[in-house]
């Protein structure tokens, strides 16, 4: 269930709610002006006042002695009362609630909460009292008071009491004293004093009277006077006096505080001291005089009663102390927290216990007044941001105190007694739009954003760290306390307090303990030392940082920041490409560069594309902002003596040096998160590693082959049988120098990272029978030759002259030849009836070789063949089959058998007797289409024949042209192939 923001639960009064100017005098009742009926309402009508009153303790207890005094009972009872609380502790409040209760006597019993007061007194009713009214800082005895208002002219103290209690009989009692101006006896004071009635004489702010009227003598006749008075009043049953002495102690003068001293003593030795203190009670007192209440909802002891919405936010807040009492201060009442949230309710604990703890220390601090004029701003701008729709806090808590408000921030100072800190609030936690503070909650996850962690945490700091201690500071303990809401994840408060840590220019960190300083710290001298670094600095730092995330030494050759591609060689090694930092992805002409460089070598094709790795930074904004600092930190450090640094400045400093430069080696291993490389299909391929980190490899280059070893791009080695399965058809032997290029070359083979692992490779297929490693005789043949047999890597060489060929064709090599096939010659004859020819048969082995051949049996299906192959032919026409057959293996040859042409006619045949003498051609020559899938037969079948002449000339016209088109990468794989058979790669394209 959802909890109700306080402003739903409770209503401020009226003119907080409408957001009406709040003066301090709005909280600071004036004696004299309730005498007068001058007064705001709240003052001057005892009914309200008495409705806005909380009776404190100390309050009740005074308030009940009055009224038995007045009442004519002596038993303990006092007649003279020293108000001794602090300035702005509810002196003259108190001193008001009994100016009403005497002025008003037998009608005050229909108030708020007198009959509580009439019982504890053992009275039927308050009795009216004569009062009389005297405030230091009002009385003029230089001009006096009346003369010309119809009123004889009161120039003392003495005289205006008199007046005030008696009439003008009252003042003639004093007249010879009032015009001599030195204070009356016991016996004239009598004479002014009611017979009839009860009296009340009360005095405030006597110091202000004293200070200015010294020189005249009349604070010495004054000290006699209240001396005198106190004698008197003691002296009889229904006389009351009630003093209040001091002005703020920051004003006396050293005067001041000698007549300060002897008034008190004076006082406290006739009277009784009455501390109007009420800490505990501070809350109750606040409910009143901010917020409007139902009369009849107030418990029996005077407190305000709260309803069910308020209960439901206590015990929810309540829940959330108990769950992290562990993290909580030590002197917060965990075990009692219902009942401290229900006590301060609307208001957070820590609000009103941060001005006990803390700020009552202060010389300036008005304990009641003071928080009473702060709270009333507070909750008046709280609770019309909470209608328009900024917030909806349950409680009003100390971390949400409208700093950003002038009004309510010059209050604050004045209470601290100095203004110095406005920099302090208005930079880093509000009061200016982009204010640390405000700035990071902005930016920060949505959970804390929410909340407002970061500005309620600095408020926070703000409060605790500067009350009247020494050494004011904010405890991690009590920030957790003072932020507390249900549904709070806690571990966000440290976070912030490293952001703000971090950021802040006036907040000090010492040992997990905060405080907002008037010193500027390490944070603001960042920032000036900043603004002052040149960019050619940062450009070389943000360089030496990805160098050293890019260590050499890796197998792999590192190529920094190549401009263009003749800087990168062309050779068949393992090369990564580390472009400059501003070479990001953020420009789209970073990866057209990467293409270009990778397809060139400066006005030249790049051979060994594929040996081409490219790392390219995502951008270079973070980077060069990580530079920026680690430079302006190591300034501040050389300046480290003349900035004059304090132990915990200096430690920090080191620490944040540390800090910085892990932070630009952690920005280059984030930033630098993306490889570019010739895919299978010959385009640019862009790798993103995602969010990497230093401690996920040993380096960036470490991590870049772990990744790509991981998608089949780079291996440590390949076995013989990938070799195999990958040998180009082209080739009956393949140059070990043509065997290492192609792993550089073309995609379509893994990258080695070490190309001497071929040799391994190599070592491995001779020893398996897999593949033999031979080089070429000069008479023909094969040496040397390792096949099947033990061969040291070290051995193999890289070399044009060197070759592997396949275990098939070494089986060609050194298997016993065999008879496969006979070839019979010619293959086809014609001839006349009866006439004789010749054929001729040449054996071949099982590759084609030519092998001797014994014990030929000859046959034909026409016609007689003998042992030597002669055929003679039948005298009739006919075609015949000449067979011959050896060691089971048969070859044939055709004879047709034609009559001769007619007279007249040429014979084309070779004449008769003898066989036919072979003819010989100078040339032949052929043109004609071959389709595809017979170019292995035509090779076997035509060409094969002709291979080892001399004068065998192949001229090759290819034209392709697939109705899908032909693919970039299919061009780049022929242009290889062409190259790796010693050909132009020259290919027209249309």
């Amino acid at each position: 269930m959802a909890l109700k923001p306080w402003y739903k639960v409770v209503t401020p009064r009226e003119d907080l709610r409408e957001g009406r100017p709040l003066d301090a005098a709005e909280f600071a009742v004036h004696l004299d002006q309730v005498r007068d009926g001058r007064a705001p309402e709240d003052y001057r009508i005892p009914e309200r006042f008495f409705a806005r009153t909380y009776l404190t303790r100390n309050l009740t207890g005074l308030a009940v002695e009055v009224i038995r005094r007045l009442s004519g009972i002596t038993t303990e009872t006092s007649a003279i009362f020293n108000m001794t609380t602090q300035f702005g502790g509810g002196k003259t409040h108190a001193l008001t609630l009994l100016y009403h209760l005497a002025q008003n006597g037998p009608a005050a019993s229909n108030w708020p909460e007198v009959d509580r007061l009439l019982s504890q007194a053992g009275v039927r009713g308050v009795p009216r009292a004569a009062t009389a009214v005297f405030v230091g800082t009002e009385f003029d005895s230089l001009t006096g008071r009346g003369g010309s208002d119809g009123t004889p002219l009161r120039r003392t103290p003495w005289g205006e009491i008199a007046f005030q209690l008696a009439g003008v009989q009252g003042l003639a009692a004093v007249a010879e004293q009032e015009e001599k101006m030195i204070a009356p006896a016991g016996d004239v004071i009598r004479k002014f004093l009611p017979q009839d009635r009860p009296c009340l004489i009360l005095m405030d702010e006597l110091m202000n009277y004293v200070s200015r009227y010294r020189r005249m003598g009349l604070s010495a006749q004054l000290y006699d006077f209240l001396q005198n008075l106190s004698e008197t009043a003691r002296g009889m049953n229904n006389v009351v006096l009630a003093v209040s002495i001091p002005a703020s102690e920051l004003e006396m003068t050293a005067e001041d505080q000698s007549d300060y001293e002897r008034f008190k003593k004076l006082l406290d030795r006739l009277g009784k001291a009455v501390v109007m203190s009420a800490e505990a009670e501070t809350s109750e007192i606040i409910r009143r005089r901010l917020f409007e209440w139902d009369p009849r909802a107030v418990g029996q002891d005077g407190r305000v009663l709260l309803n069910r919405d308020a209960h439901q936010v206590c015990a929810a807040y309540t829940a959330w102390v108990v769950e992290h009492r562990q993290q909580l201060p030590g002197w917060f009442p965990v075990d009692n927290a219902q009942e401290s949230f229900l006590a301060t309710y609307p208001f957070h604990p820590t609000v009103l216990s941060v001005f006990e703890r803390k700020w009552q220390a202060l010389p300036r601090f008005q304990q009641t007044r003071g928080i009473l004029r702060l709270l009333a701003l507070w909750v008046s701008r709280a609770y019309r941001q909470g209608f328009q729709g900024a917030h909806r806090d349950p409680l009003i808590s100390l971390g949400t105190a409208p700093l950003e408000d002038p009004l309510f921030r010059a209050a604050v100072f004045e209470q601290l007694g100095e203004s110095r800190l406005e920099a302090a609030v208005t930079t880093d936690i509000c009061g200016k739009a982009d204010a640390h503070a405000v700035r990071l909650d902005k930016e920060a996850v949505e959970a804390v954003t929410r909340a407002r962690l970061h500005r309620k945490v600095a408020t926070t700091i703000f409060f605790e760290s500067n009350g009247g201690q020494a050494r004011g500071e904010a405890t991690v303990p009590e920030i957790r306390l003072a932020v507390a809401e249900p549904d709070l994840d806690i571990g966000h408060i440290e976070t912030v307090l490293e952001t703000l840590a971090s950021s802040c220019y006036y907040l000090t960190v010492d040992r997990n303990r905060y405080r907002f300083s008037l010193s500027p710290n390490l944070n603001k001298l960042l920032a000036d030392r900043r603004a002052n670094i040149r960019p050619e600095r940062i450009d070389e730092r943000v360089k030496d940082a990805v160098r050293e995330v890019f260590p050499a030494g890796q197998g792999v050759e590192i190529i920094y920041f190549p401009g263009k591609s003749s800087e990168i060689p062309n050779r068949p090694a393992l090369t990564l490409a580390v472009l400059a930092p501003e070479q990001s992805l953020q420009d789209p002409g970073t990866l057209r560069l990467v293409d270009t460089m990778t397809r060139e070598y400066g006005s030249s094709s790049r051979t060994f594309k594929s040996a081409l790795i490219w790392a390219v930074a995502d951008s270079d904004a973070a980077l060069r902002e990580e530079a920026r600092r680690l430079l302006a930190w190591e300034d501040i450090k050389e300046e480290e003596k003349e900035l004059r640094l304090d132990d915990t400045q200096k430690q920090q400093l080191e620490e944040n040096l540390k800090k910085a430069h892990r932070d630009l080696k952690e920005c280059a291993w984030r930033s630098y998160k993306n490889i570019a490389l010739l895919g299978k299909d010959n385009s640019l391929r862009v790798v993103d590693l995602g969010l990497v980190h230093s401690s996920a490899a040993e380096s960036m280059v470490a991590l870049i082959l772990n990744r790509l070893r991981q998608e089949g791009d780079v291996e440590d080695g390949v076995s013989p049988n990938f070799l195999v399965r990958n040998w180009p058809p082209a080739f009956k032997e393949w140059s070990m120098k043509a065997v290492r290029d192609a792993f550089y070359a073309s995609p379509q083979f893994p990258r080695l990272l070490k190309p001497e692992s071929l040799k391994e490779t190599v070592a491995r297929g001779v020893a398996g029978g897999i593949i033999a490693y031979v080089g070429k005789a000069a008479q023909g043949g094969y040496h040397p030759f390792y096949f099947n047999t033990s061969l040291p890597p070290e051995t193999v060489e890289f070399s044009e002259d060197m070759f592997i060929v396949t275990a098939e064709e070494v089986r060609r090599q050194i298997e016993p030849p065999k008879l496969s096939s006979l070839v019979v010659s010619p293959s086809h004859v014609q001839v006349k009836p009866g006439e004789k020819y010749t054929f001729t048969v040449k054996g071949l082995d099982q590759y084609n070789r030519e092998i001797a051949v014994e014990n030929v049996a000859w046959s034909a299906t026409g016609g007689i063949i003998d042992r030597q192959g002669v055929f003679q032919a039948d005298e009739g026409r006919g075609s015949y089959v000449v067979t011959a057959d050896a060691s089971g293996v048969s070859g044939s040859a055709r004879v047709t058998v034609i009559e001769m042409e007619e007279p007249g006619g040429q014979d084309t045949l070779p004449p008769t007797g003898g066989p036919v003498p072979p003819r010989k051609a100078g040339k032949m020559l052929w043109t004609g289409d071959v389709p595809p899938r017979k170019w292995m037969n035509f090779y076997t079948k035509v060409l094969a024949k002709f291979a080892g002449s001399p004068g065998l000339k192949i001229t090759v016209s290819i034209e392709v042209s697939p109705e899908d088109g032909i693919s970039e990468q299919k061009v780049e794989e022929t242009r290889l192939a062409l190259l790796e058979l010693g050909l132009d790669e020259d290919i027209t394209l249309g």
